[in-house]
């Protein structure tokens, strides 16, 4: 079967939407329009119905608290079409993953100061995490930075040798969308509670991947957003825990009250439609999926690795999430290769900024040499890879660097058994080479 190009294998970045998904939110585009705020008709009711059920799916994905909601006299509550009426009331809908962290970090930020005004997170989460708790520095707050090791893991002895008494938030992704390290989210749970301080994990590349327990983890605020599990763009939600603790928010904007208070807005009906059914389809067909991917993967890694030497592995070799790999060609110049596969979507591992290539943060937190994270890829695979594309992609790699390879000194060092890092290079022999 020949292989359509070109392939995508940057399902970290986005995934395309599921042809299911994209039916289940049909309707609501132009047949089932109305506001799910508006309660005086059958239009509003069939609106907030969809919202409501979907917040159920989202709930069920994550083991959060759904319960069937009663009428004042005691019976069971229904909506129009006859169906049980149930409630996810820890679910909050937002815009997306971005919204979510600035929502739980800032919120909690806010709305816990008088108790404290110490917030711990890492050097590697997104910038959607980052950025918030570089704005509450400047507001006043202090910000404990994580390191991670090698590998790149927190371990829970950091987080606990880090609290405060004045700390009131640790923040710390579920798994890296560099290098798909998954981090040890149930010990960290663990000592949060022991210390009585808030839990937020941005779940962005985890939710629909691994199973994610917020009961389980003890994890008190979750962002995630619809468009990473083959959902819709623009849509996402985020988790506040209403029990053991009930945790409070102050919210970013004001408006309407809706959302519990905590997000103003009209709710995006269709995208909560869409990124609802993606869960459910996620919460049934993950497990199987996993394990294929999970084979995709390794076929891909040592494709590679069988036939290239000097490749590197960034991130944990085993606590790292099923669709993800992450290597570093060494001796290769990484913008030439990305030329070579330009029919293969993939991310490097240099990001362009103004006139400059910097290397990736998260690569160079953990010890990863500039010229290696200059020549690093990311491969995100998802549902619709397929074992040609991942052989195409094998062949069409290795080739280019095998000819990057014959062009380059450095290789023919390494070859000889010469550090090329160690040799100290004269004035005249680095403008040569």
């Amino acid at each position: 079967m020949p292989v359509k190009l070109p392939i995508f294998l940057d399902h970290n970045s986005t995934t395309p939407m599921d042809p299911r998904v994209f039916d289940a939110m049909k309707p609501y585009f132009m047949e089932i329009f109305g506001n799910s705020a508006s309660r005086n008709h059958s239009f509003g009711w069939a609106a907030e119905a969809a919202v409501e059920k979907a917040r159920v799916q989202v709930a069920r994905l994550l083991n959060a608290s759904v319960q069937v909601k009663k009428e004042p006299d005691g019976t069971t509550s229904h909506w129009p079409d006859g169906s049980v009426r149930e409630e996810a009331l820890e679910i909050i809908w937002t815009s997306g993953a971005t919204e979510g962290n600035n929502l739980a970090i800032k919120g909690v930020a806010d709305m816990y100061k008088e108790k404290g005004k110490h917030v711990i997170t890492q050097v590697t989460e997104h910038k959607a995490v980052l950025d918030p708790c570089k704005r509450l520095q400047r507001d006043g707050y202090d910000v404990t930075w994580l390191q991670p090791d090698g590998q790149g893991r927190i371990s829970p002895q950091q987080i606990a040798e880090a609290i405060r008494p004045d700390t009131i938030l640790v923040s710390i992704m579920y798994a890296n969308n560099e290098i798909g390290t998954i981090m040890p989210m149930r010990e960290i749970g663990k000592i949060c509670k022991e210390k009585g301080v808030l839990f937020h994990t941005d779940a962005t590349q985890a939710v629909g991947k691994i199973p994610v327990d917020v009961e389980a983890d003890g994890i008190d605020l979750l962002s995630f957003t619809g468009h990473k599990l083959y959902g819709p763009k623009g849509c996402g939600a985020l988790y506040v825990r209403r029990k053991n603790p009930r945790v409070r928010l102050t919210p970013i904007f004001d408006g309407g009250g809706h959302e519990r208070g905590f997000r103003s807005g009209t709710i995006n009906v269709t995208g909560c439609v869409g990124v609802g059914k993606a869960c459910e389809i996620a919460r049934l067909e993950m497990a199987t999926e996993s394990v294929r991917l999970m084979g995709l993967r390794d076929r891909l890694h040592h494709g590679i690795t069988d036939k290239i030497d000097y490749v590197t592995l960034n991130g944990h070799p085993e606590q790292r999430l099923p669709h993800v790999v992450n290597l570093s060609f060494a001796y290769v110049e990484g913008e030439s290769m990305l030329l070579d596969i330009n029919d293969v979507a993939v991310s490097s591992g240099s990001a362009c900024t103004s006139a400059s290539l910097e290397p990736s943060y998260v690569l160079k937190a953990l010890g990863v040499t500039e010229d290696l994270a200059h020549s690093s890829i990311r491969f995100g695979l998802g549902r619709n890879t397929t074992e040609e594309e991942i052989d195409y992609v094998v062949s069409k790699l290795t080739k280019a660097i095998l000819r990057l390879r014959d062009m380059s000194p450095l290789y023919e060092m390494a070859l000889e058994g010469i550090d090329p890092h160690k040799v100290e290079w004269t004035a005249s022999s680095a403008e040569h080479h």
